[in-house]
Order: C-alpha cells, then sequence, then structure tokens
C-alpha cells in the first residue's frame, strides 16, 4: 500500500472507516480476553505534542505497547521543534528515524507540511481544526451501543470549533444527518456547512435540534487557546448546557457523548457525565482500540 497519512477523516474511504471500526471492535473484544497480539514489534512511533494531553498521550503509548512497539514523546521544550527548525526538515529527519508520526499541534496547516515531507505515516492527533482520532472512537462507541450509525440522527451542542468540524465530516463519511446547535457567530467553518449541504444543518436552538435525535454530542465552550475568552463564552453559551432536561427532548434511546475533559456546571450539568444515556466512558476508552486498529492499517496493509 502506498503511504498513506491520517490528517482528517475525508483521507480515508467511508469503506475503510467501516472496515476501522468493525476491526477496533474485534481488537478491543481480543484483547480484553487476554489475547496477545503484536504486529507493531520492534516499530517505533513519534509523538509530537505542543498542546497538552491525557487521553491522546495514554491511549497512543499503551496502544504501541500492547502492539508490541514503543514510543517515543517529544514536546518543544526537549526538541528542535521548539527552537524555530523548518517543519519539512524535522519531517525528513524524524521520518527517517521512526515507523509513524502523531502530531498535536495548533495550525493544521502546520501537520499538512509536515505529511508533506514525511516519508512515513503522519497522524492529526488534534489540530484547531480537527480530531479525527476522536471521531473513530465515537463512531466505534455509537456501533457498539446501537449499531451502524448510517441514517441516524446527531445533534452537535456548543461551539462550531474542531470536534463539530470533524462531526461535519463523519456525517459525509458515514452518512448520517447533523444537527448544528450553535450561538449566532460561533457556528464552524462556513465553507464545510457549504459542502456538506446534503449532510447537516443549522438549528439554533438547542432543544428544537436535539429533537429526533440518536446521538447528543458536545465538547467544552473555550477550546485550548482560547481561555482568555472564557467569561465572555460562558455566557454567550449559557443556554446550550448538554443535561438530562436537554436528552429528554431527543429519542428515548439517544446516547451521549462529550470527549473530555468536561467542565460539569459549564456546557454539561453536574449530573450529566452519570446519566443513564452517556456513553463517556466508554468513548474515552475506545480511543485505545480506535488507535490500535488505525496503526494496524497505516503499518501493517503495505
Amino acid at each position: 500500500m502506498a503511504l498513506r497519512h491520517f490528517l482528517t477523516l475525508l483521507d480515508f474511504t467511508p469503506e475503510e472507516l467501516k472496515k476501522l471500526t468493525l476491526r477496533a471492535i474485534e481488537i478491543k473484544n481480543e484483547h480484553k480476553q487476554g489475547k496477545i497480539y503484536e504486529p507493531l514489534k520492534n516499530r517505533v512511533l513519534g509523538m509530537i505534542f505542543e498542546k497538552s494531553s491525557t487521553r491522546t498521550r495514554v491511549s497512543f503509548e499503551s496502544g504501541m505497547a500492547q502492539f508490541g512497539g514503543s514510543s517515543i514523546f517529544l514536546s518543544p521544550r526537549d526538541t528542535q521543534l521548539g527552537r524555530g527548525e523548518p517543519i519539512e526538515d524535522s519531517a525528513r529527519v524524524l521520518s527517517r528515524m521512526v515507523d509513524a508520526i502523531m502530531i498535536r499541534t495548533f495550525e493544521h496547516e502546520k501537520i499538512e507540511q509536515f505529511a508533506r515531507y514525511s516519508k512515513v505515516p503522519v497522524i492529526n492527533a488534534l489540530t484547531d481544526d480537527y480530531h479525527p482520532c476522536q471521531l473513530l472512537a465515537d463512531m466505534q462507541t455509537f456501533h457498539e451501543h446501537r449499531g451502524s450509525i448510517e441514517g441516524k440522527r446527531v445533534t452537535w451542542i456548543g461551539d462550531g470549533n474542531n470536534m463539530c468540524n470533524s462531526y461535519i465530516n463523519a456525517a459525509r463519511q458515514y452518512n448520517f444527518e447533523l444537527i448544528i446547535a450553535s450561538p449566532m457567530g460561533y457556528d464552524p467553518a462556513h465553507t464545510l456547512l457549504e459542502e456538506n449541504t446534503g449532510h447537516v444543518r443549522v438549528v439554533r436552538d438547542p432543544k428544537a435540534a436535539v429533537q429526533g435525535s440518536d446521538l447528543i454530542v458536545t465538547d467544552v465552550w473555550a477550546s485550548m487557546g482560547q481561555e482568555e475568552e472564557q467569561n465572555e463564552r460562558a455566557k454567550v453559551f449559557k443556554n446550550y448546557q448538554a443535561s438530562p432536561e436537554l436528552m429528554s427532548y431527543a429519542n428515548s434511546d439517544a446516547l451521549f457523548m462529550h470527549c473530555l475533559p468536561a467542565h460539569r456546571g459549564e456546557e454539561i450539568s453536574n449530573d450529566m457525565l452519570d446519566h443513564e444515556s452517556s456513553v463517556v466512558w466508554d468513548e474515552a476508552e475506545n480511543r485505545l482500540h480506535a488507535q490500535k486498529a488505525l496503526l494496524e492499517f497505516l503499518l501493517c496493509n503495505s
């Protein structure tokens, strides 16, 4: 297989994404049965973090270890990237020393540039524009609980951020309807909305937006790098809190997801994560299994 990168969900075909979901579920089940499977023995994953992380770092490190490989944590403080080395130079050098590279950074253009000069697969572990690895976990989680998400209705509540952008791509790739409930002025990228009018629409009223929905998803009101806007955003988003009361307007078997970390009392009510509809902890765990399926696909299908 030719060199493949995973920068957005659009880098894979819908059929490939469906197979990844099923493979992630299979890997998860085999892991829980205690089966040892080490397809990445002696392989190394380089992990570049310019943003802080809990779930992303632990899931990728654990995944490589469970697959028999290893990983190297790289931060700007510890590498020449933090001292101004050109991205293309770092990409050329690092990709000669490791077997794959995952990057968690700010500007999406930075990871695109890195991928252009890399000799090994590059994985987007979050940029300001997209978070495709989280969507792999979300789609796996929905499939485990409710079967295929194709033809379902999903509602996004809150900021039109990188997660929202990735949900727009997911609606297209997994063929579901996406309703976005964001305050005026906080919509996702306009071009994404225009390109996906067949799958996505905006509804301002959260209660109206969740009606008939099978999955409700939200995220923090102020993402990394927007902390100084926290107070202002709290005022704007005050009517966009996910809560059991809001879930009552959705389908009776609707699920609730949040990529975490969550701010209780802000984008979610204090009791939302413990609500019967919440599958947040399964969603978090599935970062591990979905990314293992991704690594296997990128490194073992040559």
